[in-house]
Formats: C-alpha cells, structure tokens, sequence
C-alpha cells in the first residue's frame, strides 16, 4: 500500500525524465508537420520535432552513470 505523498511509480532521475518528456513531444510533433502538407509551419514544426527528438534522445542516453551507448 502506497501512503498519503508517496508515487507508486519507478524513481526516474531528471535528466532522464526530460529527455523521455522531450522525445514523446517531438515524436507527436511529427504527425502535423506530416500533414500539414507543403506549408513554411509544416517545415518549422518537423525541424522543431527533430530538435527535440535529439536532445531528448542525447538527455536519456546520458543520464546513466556508465558509458553511454
């Protein structure tokens, strides 16, 4: 049983917790820069999501103590 102000759920460092934040919200980013069609915002939106794809990707791989990958 889990008491009153304490989380059931797995202890994620920050870095980590960032990173995976940052890769969901590019990752859905890419669905209205798909299909928005040939449009500067549809551009704008896939450079957006591809930056966050990668620094979110960077923040998760790095967040461990050994090597990254």
């Amino acid at each position: 049983m889990v008491a009153f102000g304490q989380s059931a759920s797995m202890d994620i460092p920050n870095q980590s917790g960032t990173g995976i934040a940052l890769f969901v919200v590019g990752a859905l980013l890419f669905v209205p820069g798909l299909t928005l069609g040939d449009e500067l915002l549809s551009y704008g939106t896939l450079v957006v999501a591809a930056m966050l794809l990668t620094v979110g990707t960077y923040l998760f791989g790095t967040s461990g103590s050994d090597r990254p990958v």
